[in-house]
This record gives structure tokens, C-alpha cells and sequence, in this order.
């Protein structure tokens, strides 16, 4: 049975009232002899965002094709029992380089799937950034759909809050996210939570209408909040149409209430139409 999966990982800083955004968005689909791979970079910073790197390729379809695999100028940094340090990016004169540090254990999606929040930090020629990588990791097998939209959301250095839904938006059941929080040293978790689109922009290239603002709220009411897109890089994708696939990645500022108080946050959601 054929089997897709999606590597995501997401490093983030607060600048002021700004966030340095460095997404890095890897998929892979099996196919009966090869498997074929994408991987997409981007670099936000003050509200604009450079896509920086774009591959799509084909490998042979081994008992390994779960694994990631480094591409041109796309490389990773791996220990020897194949967990992932970092990822390199080298296109001279341009490089960027994710480390990542230290992190709690990971927690687990509704089907199976990992996210975890780790230290990190950016190296972009001769800067060097501080800040969070969410690192998370999704599969989906034969007619299975795929897992949905999904957020990462700072406030401070105080907590920072990963969201993502069990499958995509548009289909007869609405989708619904799971939730969790980090906060020193105690975890948070919300297994029921409903993130309901407050305003819609279309998107003509892809003729589908794209989320800018969400209400945040769990069914017990442990946790509430709304958020609201400040900057955006949507891109169609290919079809028959007469809908086309979209991605969204969507900068993202407004406030989470939990029964710990009120957070600020600022971070990324990203929207994803297959």
C-alpha cells in the first residue's frame, strides 16, 4: 500500500513586533518503482516572505523511502543513530543553516503523527538568530487523508503553543485539532479543538477562498483565543481544476487564554488544500 508522508520543520523568533520565520516544508509520496520528494524553504522577516528553495525529485523506492533524504543545495546534519541536528542550506553567495537544541519529549497526533518544540538557532551568513523549532512529522497510507492545517505560536519565552487538525478543511466532517503547550517546565494538552474561520480572502489563482482570521476554542473551554494574519505567501499548486491545490503559510498575531492567563502570540499558520 502506498504510503505519503511530510518532515516540517519551523524555526522562530520574535523581533520586536516582528517574527524571523525560517519554514522548512519536506513531503514524499511512494509510487509503485520510485518515490517522488519535494522540499520547500522560505525566509519571513518583517512581513515578506522569499521562498528560497524549491525541488521536486525522484529515488528509488527502497525499505527506507520513510527516510529523509538531502538534495542539491538542501543538506542535513545527522547523528549517527539518524536523528536530525540541522539543516543546511548552500547556494553561494546564499546559506542558511538550522541547529537544533534541546527539547521535551514529543507528543503524538490524533493518527499517530510527532510534534516537538526544541531550542534552536539560524545562521544566515555571518548572523546568528535565537529562538523555537517545532519539528513534526505526519504520515498517511493508501486512501487515508492527509493531516491538516496546522499553527506554531509564540508568545515570549514564556510558552509556545503547537495546533494542528486531523484532517484537511472542505470535507463532509469538519476538521478537528489537537492542541498543546509548553510552559517551563509543564506540558499542556487539549485533545478537542475547534479553530473556526472568523474571515476569508479569495485567492483567484487557486479559486478558493484562504483563512485570515480563526476562533480558537476548546469544547470544556480551557482554551480560547483568536488569531489574525498580518502577512501571507500562498501559492496554487497543479490540477485539473476547476479548484486548484493551494498552500498558505500565514503570519499570525493575537491572543491565547488558557486557565493560566492571557498570551500574546505571534507565529505561523499554515493552510494546506490537496
Amino acid at each position: 500500500m502506498p504510503r505519503s508522508f511530510e518532515r516540517n520543520f519551523v524555526f522562530a523568533s520574535l523581533e520586536g513586533d516582528s517574527v524571523f520565520i525560517v519554514p522548512w516544508l519536506l513531503s514524499w509520496r511512494e509510487m509503485p518503482d520510485s518515490v517522488t520528494r519535494e522540499a520547500q524553504a522560505w525566509l519571513g522577516r518583517g512581513g515578506v516572505w522569499d521562498r528560497f528553495y524549491a525541488e521536486r525529485w525522484n529515488t528509488p523506492r527502497t525499505r527506507a523511502s520513510n527516510r529523509l533524504l538531502p538534495h542539491r543545495g538542501f543538506g542535513l546534519l545527522v547523528r549517527d543513530e539518524g536523528a536530525i541536528d540541522g539543516i543546511v542550506f548552500e547556494d553561494p553567495p546564499r546559506s542558511l543553516e538550522i541547529i537544533l537544541g534541546e527539547g521535551r519529549a514529543p507528543w503524538t497526533g490524533a493518527r499517530g503523527g510527532s510534534f516537538q518544540v526544541l531550542t534552536g538557532s539560524a545562521y544566515l551568513a555571518d548572523q546568528r538568530v535565537d529562538g523555537m523549532v517545532l519539528d513534526m512529522a505526519r504520515a498517511a497510507a493508501g486512501d487515508e487523508p492527509p493531516g491538516g492545517d496546522w499553527a506554531f505560536l509564540l508568545s515570549g519565552d514564556s510558552i509556545h503553543f503547537v495546533l494542528a487538525a486531523d484532517i484537511e478543511h472542505g470535507g463532509e466532517a469538519e476538521p478537528l485539532y489537537r492542541g498543546w503547550a509548553d510552559r517551563q517546565d509543564d506540558d499542556m494538552q487539549w485533545p478537542e479543538i475547534r479553530m473556526e474561520w472568523r474571515r476569508t480572502e479569495a485567492f483567484p489563482p487557486a479559486r478558493r477562498d484562504i483563512p485570515v482570521e480563526w476562533e480558537v476554542r476548546s469544547t470544556d473551554g480551557s482554551i480560547a483565543g483568536s488569531l489574525e494574519a498580518v502577512s501571507a505567501e500562498m501559492q496554487p499548486g497543479e490540477g485539473p481544476g476547476p479548484l486548484l491545490p493551494v498552500r498558505a503559510l500565514l503570519e499570525v498575531v493575537g491572543t491565547i487564554s488558557t486557565r493560566d492567563g492571557d498570551f500574546p502570540v505571534h507565529g505561523i499558520v499554515v493552510h494546506q488544500r490537496r
